[in-house]
């Protein structure tokens, strides 16, 4: 399938954002921890929730969590806990994704996880069991996923968990929120130094948890903000005080024309006649939201450079890769510099005549590439789909704002 999409010149909407699927996921692991009764409350209708509930609910003897990068992590670590023997699998992309980190630091604690394929990939065969370590070292600039999830088992574990991370430690954001959940749902955990993470034995409390709505999803509203002639949008849900590092992109893209106000219940998104010249920013704390600000600067002239993208490569798609070899379809030539750093000097070339982005099942090349549409008319997207993995109504709440979807 390929959407045709136009853009209105001006925008003012009210957006009901999809609940946070990072919050969701973390939540949903941490209740079925618990033993809880009490679900969480406005969880994410996006792919990689469902999946989650599903797996949880049904305890499925193989477990297909498709493309859910979060679940296979997530799930992993709970599983090796959890009685029972599971195979865990997912999507072909899924099958290629690196996991082997995680699995050695669990099996250093005791875990009796055996590869079903490759070495260092899924499929996984798990044998949950009370697992007798106690500490493990890991380094910091791996997926912060690999690290919530020892963090949220670790609070299972009969001595608890001290998990020391080593080199420099990047998403610090993602490990706070988890850490902060972890609290809301009883565990005792704490940064014992600069790089240093205690979890206290005892276990999780089942307790009533409301989930915000997702700051990564708001960011393609920021995005049509700064592109559009004129905007004025409101997103319910969003909350000032956030854990969701994602929120930090709202002062970013001040410097790109886009002024915050929080309001009751949520924001209020205003164009404004500001923008910087030129954009440098290290998003290490904010990973997710590369793709949004890369195609907003290319779409409003501003050169940048973009660093600590170290995870990018291991996404959904090697992102890093994708937006080159996308937005050189629209004339724009980025590049690399190794594996965490992208840049655009200002370089054109000749665009394609029709210009059809590939998504590469990726949400986020989706939904970053739509706002594009300000610029180019009738800006194809192929595969739009993709948007389910984590706003199944992106398309929907774009043609209620006044966009032309065919």
């Amino acid at each position: 399938m390929i959407y045709s999409i136009t853009a209105p010149e001006r925008i003012r909407a009210e957006i009901h954002l999809p609940a946070s699927k990072s919050i969701s996921n973390r939540a949903l692991v941490l209740h079925a921890l618990a033993g809880g009764n009490c679900m969480p409350e406005n969880l994410s209708d996006c792919d990689d929730t469902v999946v989650t509930i599903k797996a949880l609910r049904d305890k499925p003897e193989v477990v297909d969590i498709m493309a859910a990068g979060t679940a296979m992590r997530f799930l992993t670590a709970y599983y090796s806990v959890t009685p029972g023997t599971r195979i865990i699998t997912g999507t072909e992309r899924m099958r290629h994704r690196p996991i082997g980190i995680l699995v050695e630091a669990l099996r250093s604690l005791g875990a009796q996880i055996d590869y079903v394929g490759e070495d260092g990939f899924p499929p996984l065969r798990i044998t949950g069991k009370p697992l007798e370590g106690k500490e493990i070292a890991l380094p910091g600039n791996v997926s912060s996923q690999y690290i919530s999830a020892l963090l949220m088992m670790g609070g299972a574990l009969p001595q608890g968990l001290t998990l020391h991370l080593t080199g420099n430690i990047i998403s610090r954001p993602y490990i706070e929120l988890t850490m902060q959940l972890m609290r809301d749902f009883g565990a005792e955990v704490s940064w014992v130094s600069e790089s240093c993470i205690y979890v206290k034995s005892g276990g999780y409390q089942d307790t009533p948890y409301y989930i915000e709505s997702d700051w990564s999803a708001a960011s393609y509203w920021y995005e049509i903000a700064a592109l559009s002639t004129k905007a004025h949008i409101e997103l319910p849900g969003l909350f000032a005080n956030s854990c969701q590092g994602d929120s930090k992109g709202a002062k970013l893209f001040e410097k790109l024309g886009v002024k915050t106000e929080f309001i009751k219940g949520g924001v209020r998104l205003t164009k404004t006649a500001e923008c910087v010249e030129r954009l440098e920013a290290n998003l290490v704390e904010m990973p997710d939201l590369a793709q949004t600000f890369v195609v907003t600067c290319c779409m409003k002239n501003v050169p940048f450079r973009f660093t600590g993208l170290q995870s990018l490569r291991i996404k959904e798609t090697d992102r890093i890769s994708a937006l080159t070899t996308e937005l050189r379809k629209l004339g724009y030539v980025l590049k690399a510099e190794g594996d965490e750093a992208l840049l655009w000097e200002g370089e054109r070339c000749i665009a394609d005549d029709k210009p059809v982005i590939s998504t590469y099942e990726d949400h986020r090349m989706a939904m970053a590439f739509a706002p594009a549409s300000f610029i180019f008319k009738n800006l194809q997207i192929a595969n739009p789909e993709v948007v389910s993995k984590s706003y199944p109504h992106f398309w929907e709440d774009l043609k209620a704002a006044g966009f032309g979807i065919n």
